[in-house]
């Protein structure tokens, strides 16, 4: 099982920044085995992949975040982040930390934090 406690969510207005971080923590796994993710869902859509980073720290961008957010890990700290900026929005969600286990697919989710963004 692993853990993941997100913070860093708020209220920001439109082309402010924010940095959201994510806690990974269990016993039985070891930080570098598993692929990490920021996800979020607005109201009334479907969940959708905002950035992902691999074991190996290949990262990957949907394209409506390219070049405004940066997800990075910090293997010292078991810790993802999700640098956000010039923020719209449109990126009013609650975003989600997501962890994948590398050899089982096993996956697991953080509780979300919500971002608000006004206009």
């Amino acid at each position: 099982q692993v853990q993941l406690v997100e913070s860093g969510g708020g209220l920001v207005q439109a082309g402010g920044s924010l940095r959201l971080s994510c806690i990974a923590s269990g016993s039985t796994y070891s930080f570098n085995d598993i692929a990490l993710g920021w996800y979020r869902q607005a109201p009334g859509a479907q969940r959708e992949s905002v950035a992902t980073v691999s074991s190996v720290g290949r990262v990957n961008y949907a394209n409506f975040v390219k070049g405004r957010f940066t997800i990075s890990r910090d293997g010292a700290k078991n810790t993802v982040y999700l640098q956000m900026n010039s923020l719209k929005p449109e990126d009013t969600a609650v975003y989600f930390c997501n962890a994948v286990d590398r050899w089982n697919g096993r996956t697991f989710w953080g509780q979300g934090t919500q971002v608000t963004v006004s206009s």
